[in-house]
């Protein structure tokens, strides 16, 4: 594989070499490089709330059942029966206190141990020939959650989850704790498009410049209260630990004024000035500005927006995760959820649905108007000339690398990291600038797990997240 160090080099002036979309050395160092060790979403609890519930979901070529046990300890297997390899589980959810491989019948419990071998005296001589005793379906090398929200590294020493993410969780509990009782998720909808996973991930990321473009029909149609789609240079973009993402200006009023004005009904809005901290509570209130969309790196974005729900000057907000997982350098598929405060209204969850559909489902409005210009960018990047171009993505910054426009003081941001207000390309560059250097460091080496020797009991699954922690 060739050195990539101009590559790098480029991206981190801002000039991206086109091609990094839609290449096959580039895509393989991805998987060996960033997905070998970043965090990577899997589920939330409130998509297996009940001992035994079940999700299988995919970190690129690998499956893993994530599972709630009896004791309600979360667990993250890799879906391969410790036998010949066959899939333990090949439905996509449920309930099950015990997984079977259909190929020979082993049989695990929901917390990864097994419990069931036919004819294991006769086969392998019993205990002497295959101790049972502390065996396990392969766990995740680590797995933590932030919020509900469960996470996976392959990489067994991957920091602690709340390092990893920094400051970037301040924003991340805008969308996931609006209440003690945190979000509960529907979905998620699932669907492939023809583009490389980063390009959706930098959008979210930051890029307020194309929506009077590329969206322009969903401002035309009077879809947003807003009058222009311009008014987007008047919010700010954000970048804190490892990720960011954009935010709108609010007009005037206080701070129950201004989540009115998003579309939020009184008693939501009390228990949110009970979850936020006093600085979270200030960004809103008093500096005036509401998070939008934002990504989480490497591949984990959010949305928050509020539609009209009719035609009147109604709107209702809604809050949406979605995942840009890897299929190869030219298709990704798209995992997208709705999420809402679990102690939210059931009208309010109803027509929040709705607003979430219709703008970001798999037939939304917005959807169909990104991903023909991303598919378009992947289609292009994999010719002979995107070689020769580099991308200018240093918008916000002049030829010297001085700031067009300058950061916002404390004063008029209270969030951490960097904010600013304008068109700029900031968060698009930090996000790259964290993929460069991701594959710039050489991965470490897996560890092999071998099974069948005597292996001692363990105490407690290390990698597993308890009762919700």
């Amino acid at each position: 594989m060739d050195d990539h160090a101009d590559v790098f080099e480029d991206v981190r002036r801002g000039m991206i070499p086109a091609h990094i979309y839609n290449d096959q050395e580039i895509f393989e160092l991805e998987k060996e490089r960033l997905f070998s060790r970043a965090w990577m979403f899997v589920a939330h609890e409130s998509e297996i709330p009940q001992p035994g519930d079940y999700v299988v979901r995919r970190v690129l070529d690998d499956s893993f059942i994530v599972a709630r046990d009896e004791q309600g300890s979360v667990h993250a297997h890799f879906n391969m029966c410790l036998h010949r390899g066959m899939q333990v589980c090949r439905a996509e959810m449920g309930n099950a206190s015990h997984f079977r491989c259909p190929y020979h019948g082993w049989s695990y419990r929901n917390d990864g141990r097994i419990v069931g071998l036919p004819f294991h005296q006769d086969a392998y001589g019993g205990e002497a020939g295959f101790r049972r005793k502390g065996q396990r379906l392969l766990p995740a090398p680590r797995l933590d959650s932030y919020n509900g929200l469960v996470f996976v590294s392959m990489d067994p020493e991957a920091p602690a989850l709340r390092d990893y993410l920094g400051d970037f969780t301040f924003y991340l509990d805008y969308y996931t704790r609006q209440s003690p009782s945190g979000i509960e998720l529907r979905g998620p909808q699932r669907w492939r498009v023809k583009a490389n996973w980063k390009i959706g991930a930098e959008n979210f990321a930051g890029d307020m410049y194309h929506t009077p473009q590329t969206h322009t029909s969903v401002v035309e149609i009077g879809l947003f209260r807003e009058p222009k789609a311009e008014k987007r240079k008047d919010g700010c973009t954000y970048w804190a630990g490892r990720g960011g993402g954009t935010t709108y200006k609010l007009p005037p009023g206080s701070l129950e004024e201004r989540l009115r004005y998003v579309g939020y009904p009184d008693e939501m809005i009390e228990r949110m000035k009970r979850s936020w901290s006093a600085e979270q509570l200030r960004v809103v209130g008093q500096d005036g500005f509401m998070i939008s969309a934002a990504s989480a790196f490497p591949n984990l974005s959010l949305v928050h927006n509020w539609p009209r729900v009719a035609d009147s000057e109604a709107v209702l907000p809604f809050i949406s995760l979605r995942q840009w997982q890897p299929v190869g350098r030219d298709e990704t598929e798209v995992l997208s959820w709705f999420a809402v405060d679990a102690e939210a209204p059931e009208e309010f969850k109803k027509l929040s649905y709705k607003a979430y559909l219709m703008c970001f489902g798999s037939t939304g409005m917005f959807e169909q108007d990104d991903v023909e210009n991303w598919v378009s960018l992947t289609n292009t990047a994999a010719g002979s000339m995107a070689r020769r171009l580099r991308l200018n993505s240093r918008m916000g910054i002049l030829a010297d690398d001085t700031e067009v426009v300058p950061a916002l003081t404390p004063e008029q941001f209270a969030g951490p990291g960097t904010a600013r207000t304008g068109y700029g390309e900031y968060n698009q560059r930090a996000m790259l600038n964290e993929w460069a250097d991701h594959l710039a460091a050489p991965a470490r080496s897996a560890t092999a797990t071998h099974v069948g020797g005597p292996v001692p009991e363990p105490s407690r699954d290390p990698n597993t997240v308890v009762n919700g922690a």
